[in-house]
């Protein structure tokens, strides 16, 4: 699919966005492992989270989907059975990862396996401390598929101390999972903080996760079966990011997001837009299962060039393709540093955003952990999504103030994470979108 976008008016208007990925992931697993009906409203219901249903079907986990309310009857941690065929985790390396935590706390023996890209994205950093707690992980070459074993669930895992060797919420979710089967506490230590959904959501379900200082968290085994869920899900800031993005660069613009997710390990994006310039409120703020929500008005104003570095990158890891754009368009020269993880994504993130910038004139460098964008030299023209729905949405916004408009091939792959975002734009008045 092509996704063609030339310049606009004002964009303008309220919307509530789908449920937050990263919630709509956990909630179906976490919901699988309780013990009871869990129904939770508002489900992200995109290409990777169909990956995660589909494996928990595979696993005999009867759930049901209408609209946006998931409804999980859960089994227990040890209550998948073994299924007859590999699993297939499609592009999630969510799914993957935390899949991987959870089938070595179950004790059920698996493969774990998903696309081309998947494959080549880095799973060494869940094979080595899963593997050290007992989990019985063979990879050939450091990523999928993946082989558990299985073990006797008499059997505990073991009980671990270990240093995160990068802040990783996938990484961590997955030991999490594990040392709920374990023999004694789990301290899991992050070199930074990272977005702490899994500590929120389980401490909610019964779970006994202490969170300390110094990025420590301490696990304790279950000493009763996870409660079932029953809740909204917060809208995902990470899908909120484009519409304030293209609020943000198209003059005169003013748009409400309803209902979104602001927990402060996923908010980088909304301080660095406030940095730059954007007036940026966030009204009715309440809580939900630990996770605080809100309403997102941003007001444009023009950005000025700011510079991002090291913990705010972990704040706004997803964000980094759309707020490049932000920065084509503002004034100064932008530099990102310390993002070097970003080349273990969908796609080499740095390389590819910078590559495609490029086609449609940016002037810009690129460094191994980061980049250096010149605001104010967008043409337009043809690119590239690169089978990464990220950089498919980041690089579509452009089209809103380029000059000769924008054509992103391969644009289907939206539909991986925000099915929705061509009808938002057009109800923030993009007259002219053509797919």
């Amino acid at each position: 699919m092509n996704l063609s976008v030339s310049t606009s008016g004002a964009l303008r208007g309220v919307i509530t966005l789908p449920g937050d990925k990263s919630l709509s992931h956990r909630a179906a697993l976490f919901a699988a492992l309780a013990q009871g009906t869990s129904t939770i409203r508002r489900f992200l219901n995109s290409g990777v989270t169909q990956a995660m249903l589909g494996a928990l079907g595979e696993l005999g986990i009867k759930w049901e989907l209408h609209d946006q309310t998931l409804i999980v009857k859960g089994c227990g941690l040890h209550g998948f059975r073994q299924p007859g065929k590999a699993l297939n985790c499609g592009n999630s390396a969510t799914t993957i990862r935390m899949m991987a935590g959870a089938l070595a706390a179950s004790g059920t023996p698996c493969i774990l396996d998903g696309s081309a890209g998947l494959r080549r994205r880095p799973m060494d950093r869940i094979i080595e401390p899963l593997n050290l707690m007992g989990a019985g992980i063979i990879s050939a070459n450091g990523g999928a598929p993946l082989s558990l074993s299985g073990r006797d669930t008499a059997r505990s895992l073991r009980s671990i101390d270990y240093a995160l060797p990068v802040a990783s919420a996938q990484v961590k979710s997955a030991l999490i999972l594990a040392a709920l089967a374990g023999s004694g506490t789990t301290i899991l230590t992050e070199p930074g903080p990272s977005r702490d959904h899994s500590e929120r959501m389980l401490g909610a379900m019964g779970a006994d996760i202490t969170c300390g200082k110094e990025n420590k968290i301490s696990i304790e085994p279950l000493s009763k079966p996870l409660l079932p869920l029953e809740m909204t899900l917060p809208g995902d800031i990470s899908s909120a990011a484009f519409m304030l993005v293209a609020a943000s660069i198209v003059p005169g613009s003013e748009i409400t997001v309803r209902d979104v997710g602001i927990n402060p390990t996923r908010t980088g994006i909304i301080d660095v837009l406030q940095n730059m310039g954007a007036e940026v409120t966030i009204g009715n703020e309440r809580l939900s299962y630990g996770e605080q929500t809100g309403d997102i008005t941003l007001k444009a104003a023009p950005l000025k060039a700011v510079a991002v570095r090291g913990e705010t990158v972990v704040r706004m890891i997803d964000e980094f393709p759309v707020f490049a754009l932000a920065a084509a368009f503002a004034e100064g020269t932008t530099v990102v540093r310390d993002a070097s993880e970003l080349r273990h994504k969908e796609s080499d993130r740095i390389s590819t955003l910078c590559g495609e910038l490029k086609l449609l004139g940016v002037e810009l460098e690129e460094y191994p952990d980061g980049f250096a964008i010149k605001g104010g030299t967008c043409r337009g023209g043809r690119c590239t999504a690169h089978g990464d729905h990220r950089l498919a949405m980041s690089l579509a916004l452009a089209g809103l103030c380029a000059p000769e408009g924008i054509v992103v091939g391969g644009a289907e792959i939206l539909n991986e994470s925000f099915p929705e975002f061509t009808d938002n734009l057009v109800r923030l008045g993009c007259r002219k979108l053509i797919t």
